[in-house]
């Protein structure tokens, strides 16, 4: 039988002993090199970026594509699917930190839910900077790596709040490209509907339930949803399911009936029947063009 889907911790992923916060920094290009077989399908158990400073080709985050550009900077939170395909040698920085590596410093275990850029929706997780202001944000990626290494006095402590700020920074660009903000008690309720999807997709698939879980109605929910992300709250239920599907299809350990089972559909054909409805193709077909990729 197949292997499962990789999934990488820091500790295999780093050439000397992880420090205790979870933590590591390093050349994009060293990096690679290290780890040659990392631009297959794999999922990451903890936070990661890559900047890019050159390079060219495409990358992928839950299944959509992205071309690999100069400037340009991703994130990932724990759990999504990454591969990789370059065309030319990348190269820049890489920075992989565990969940509980930044509350250490701000005492807030849900510090990084404010920000979109680790929302867990691949779209809002590849930034461009604009070439103006890439020297700086290459010195804070530097600091970062510089104080990774270092064995000095909080050198920790250091790398983290250089690590805050580079959040910042790069939130103030989504922020500036978004025009359409709702107010805040708005944009709340709907990052908490997002909260309680990604709790209940699998038992609470209509938007009534998670309605009645808001103290909204369900109109209401559908409406705002739309204005603050472009979609109804339907949609992102489903397209919380369908990427969780897409997720397991790609686990050759698991059949098409443990799947549907797994997402607590009816049965299998009910299941199928979604996917193909949604996706434009069975999981079966998904599957396929998934290994032959």
């Amino acid at each position: 039988m197949s292997k499962a889907l990789p999934t990488y911790s820091i500790d295999t992923l780093k050439e000397q002993p992880v420090a205790a916060g979870g933590f590591m920094a390093d050349g994009f290009a060293h990096y690679l090199e290290a780890h040659k077989n990392l631009h297959f399908p794999h999922k990451h158990a903890f936070y990661h970026l890559v900047y890019f400073s050159k390079g060219s080709g495409g990358h992928s985050i839950d299944f959509v594509g992205f071309p690999v550009e100069p400037g340009q900077v991703y994130f990932m939170a724990p759990g999504q699917v990454h591969s990789w395909d370059f065309e030319s040698a990348p190269d820049g920085f890489i920075v992989n930190f565990s969940e509980s590596y930044i509350p250490a410093l701000v005492a807030d275990p849900r510090y990084l839910d404010q920000f979109s850029i680790f929302s867990g929706i691949a779209r809002e997780q590849v930034i461009t900077i604009p070439e103006g202001d890439r020297p700086v944000f290459e010195k804070l990626l530097e600091t970062i790596v510089r104080e990774g290494r270092s064995t000095e006095v909080f050198h920790d402590d250091f790398a983290r709040t250089a690590l805050l700020q580079l959040f910042i920074m790069v939130s103030r660009y989504t922020g500036k490209a978004d025009a359409t903000q709702l107010p805040d008690a708005g944009s709340l309720v709907i990052s908490n509907f997002r909260k309680l999807i990604e709790k209940h997709y699998k038992e609470k698939k209509l938007t009534k339930d998670y309605a009645a879980l808001l103290y909204v109605t369900p109109n209401y929910l559908t409406a705002l949803s739309k204005d603050v992300t472009g979609s109804s709250a339907g949609e992102l239920i489903r397209q919380r399911v369908l990427l969780e599907a897409k997720r397991l299809l790609v686990n050759a350990r698991m059949n098409v009936t443990e799947i549907a089972s797994e997402l607590d559909f009816i049965d299998n054909s009910y299941f199928t029947k979604f996917f193909k409805k949604y996706e434009g193709m069975t999981p079966e077909a998904f599957r396929k063009q998934f290994i032959k990729k």
